[in-house]
């Protein structure tokens, strides 16, 4: 069979289980409130399928620094840091990041995907061991693919698992357990403080994949480590700015200077990937400046959280997660779910169905996320279109 004719084979299939994963282009900034394509017309839609936590992505402030970036340092960089890709927008965001999150240093990436992708194959050798959650990120998963560490995988958020694990890689030389610190398809948090507990005990280094924490977490939003009073306990801290500090690209891994010093020298994704636009640096740097006193905008994404989450508790819906603005809406069946994110689209919801392989068979869901811009206006909007739309796909009675 021709290449060509068995991912046509592989796309039909995906058609029968109804997986296929449809992009529809927005025509209008991200924001609370947005404009797409349906039916071949240009339609005004709700938005809470965006990790746009504190509606920072068309903030004005950021699109000045943005600008004035732009005019300063050109589009890009035209190269790989260490040959002449790395300009002092990047040197003062790697060290604004560090301070922020109360790292030692830090060293940005072109994307969090490619920073979980590059740190542990620089770190660790078959001598080593990487302990990691079963429901971390697909960016993991293929970091410790490229690795030679022993791995292990404990149940999610297990800690007696996690025990387990640790006792049975106590022979290698090196442990890291590794977890998200927000599990993205659930919406539930990590439970750092036993994790922290249990790596001291078994003499274990942590890294956290903070992405959907950082900015909209801890009383300054700097993530998971700061809410749960874990602070100096974490090893490496991985994220993002394409979330909740302004919605653009690059991640990043903070830790010890010696971690970061080795993956300057060794990561591969940060060795041949072209550096971050300097833009983006700016805009990134002025959304940290923001986030860490947007103590307003998160009680608002909280209130806008609870808001949603009991509304559509009180409407009979399953909800996921429990205190984060990631609100999954089970719906089980895979086909089911696109059917039910297309009608919520026609009432002017945005949302996105997840089915296989982004979360088990059988637990397709729509996952909406609140933002701190939405208005208590558009939140019930969004509850009532729900509520339509379940009775008529009978989620609910």
């Amino acid at each position: 069979m021709k290449l060509t004719d068995y991912a046509a084979q592989l796309l039909q299939e995906i058609d029968a289980m109804g997986t296929r994963k449809n992009e529809r282009p927005l025509l209008s900034p991200q924001a609370s409130q947005i404009v797409t394509h349906s039916g071949g017309q240009a339609k005004q839609a709700i938005n809470l399928c965006a990790n746009n936590y504190l509606g920072l992505a068309a903030d004005q402030r950021l699109v000045e620094a943005a600008k004035v970036a732009l005019e300063r340092y050109g589009v890009g960089m035209a190269s790989v840091r260490f040959i002449c890709g790395t300009q002092d927008l990047h040197q003062t965001l790697e060290q604004r990041t560090a301070a922020y999150l109360g790292m030692e240093d830090c060293i940005v990436f072109s994307s969090c995907f490619d920073a979980n992708g590059g740190v542990f194959e620089p770190l660790l050798t078959a001598d080593d061991a990487i302990i990691s959650d079963s429901l971390n990120h697909a960016s993991i998963i293929d970091g410790v693919r490229l690795c030679k560490a022993q791995r292990w995988r404990y149940h999610n958020n297990d800690m007696a698992d996690l025990e387990s694990q640790l006792k049975a890689a106590q022979s290698c030389r090196q442990r890291l357990i590794v977890t998200d610190g927000v599990f993205s398809m659930d919406g539930t948090i990590a439970n750092l403080p036993a994790i922290c507990e249990l790596a001291e005990q078994y003499q274990a280094a942590v890294m956290v994949d903070d992405c959907h924490a950082t900015g909209l977490l801890g009383s300054r939003g700097a993530g998971t480590p700061e809410m749960l009073s874990v602070e100096g306990r974490i090893d490496i801290l991985t994220g993002t700015y394409g979330k909740a500090l302004g919605g653009a690209s690059g991640g990043y891994v903070a830790g010890s200077k010696a971690v970061v010093e080795l993956l300057r020298q060794r990561a591969r994704p940060y060795l041949f990937s072209n550096a971050v636009p300097p833009a983006i640096c700016a805009a990134a740097l002025a959304a940290i400046d923001i986030a860490e006193q947007a103590d307003t905008a998160r009680q608002q994404l909280q209130a806008n959280a609870q808001r949603f989450r009991h509304g559509m508790t009180s409407a009979g819906f399953t909800l996921l997660g429990a205190s984060h603005p990631i609100i999954p809406v089970l719906v089980g069946d895979a086909a089911l779910a696109g059917e039910v994110a297309d009608a919520l689209l026609q009432r002017g919801i945005y949302v996105t169905a997840f089915s296989y392989p982004v979360v088990p068979k059988g637990m397709a869901r729509i996952r909406t996320q609140m933002s701190a811009a939405h208005t208590e206006e558009q939140i019930d909007q969004a509850i009532a279109a729900f509520i339509e739309v379940g009775r008529i796909y009978q989620l609910i009675a």
